[in-house]
């Protein structure tokens, strides 16, 4: 039975590069000058660092173009909270989501089911398989959930014949 899997997952490597060249592109600004702005890999979370509050957003804005430029979707991304570090300083924690949650994934699978391809989805962990009996359906499949759901940047691997 053919089958594919529908996944949640940044490319790493260039998630990496971007911030490498965010940091690269701060460390060089004029109006970045003397200032703590940086950014921070650790993991699943970026830790994005300013002097006030309107650096870090400078700091972020430079991170998303960055994404952009690289072909990293920032729906990826997921914007933590604000902390006061020292004085004016501040921290934010930006989590690089993976995988695909328990909502997402029932609603992919009740969107298949509604769409009466003869198709079956089920939940696998972190990634939702889908078989069929044709290499068609499948296609219309990836075609559906790339047209109805935009909460998150969906990938479709481990295409099986």
């Amino acid at each position: 039975m053919p089958s594919f899997d529908v996944v949640c997952e940044p490319d790493m490597i260039e998630v990496k590069n971007a911030l490498e060249q965010s940091n690269k592109e701060i460390s060089t600004r004029f109006d970045f000058k003397g200032s703590d702005a940086r950014i921070e890999h650790k993991g699943e979370e970026l830790m994005l660092f300013g002097d006030d509050d309107f650096k870090l957003r400078q700091v972020k804005d430079v991170l998303l173009n960055k994404l952009a430029k690289r072909g990293v979707d920032v729906r990826f991304l997921k914007d933590g909270k604000l902390e006061k570090i020292s004085g004016d300083k501040l921290k934010q924690i930006v989590e690089v989501q993976k995988g695909i949650n328990t909502e997402l994934a029932k609603k992919i699978v009740r969107i298949i089911k509604d769409s009466k391809i003869k198709v079956q989805a089920s939940i696998q962990g972190d990634a939702v398989r889908v078989t069929g009996g044709k290499r068609d359906d499948l296609q219309e499949v990836m075609a559906l959930l790339r047209k109805d759901v935009e909460e998150a940047p969906l990938g479709f691997n481990n295409f099986r014949d």
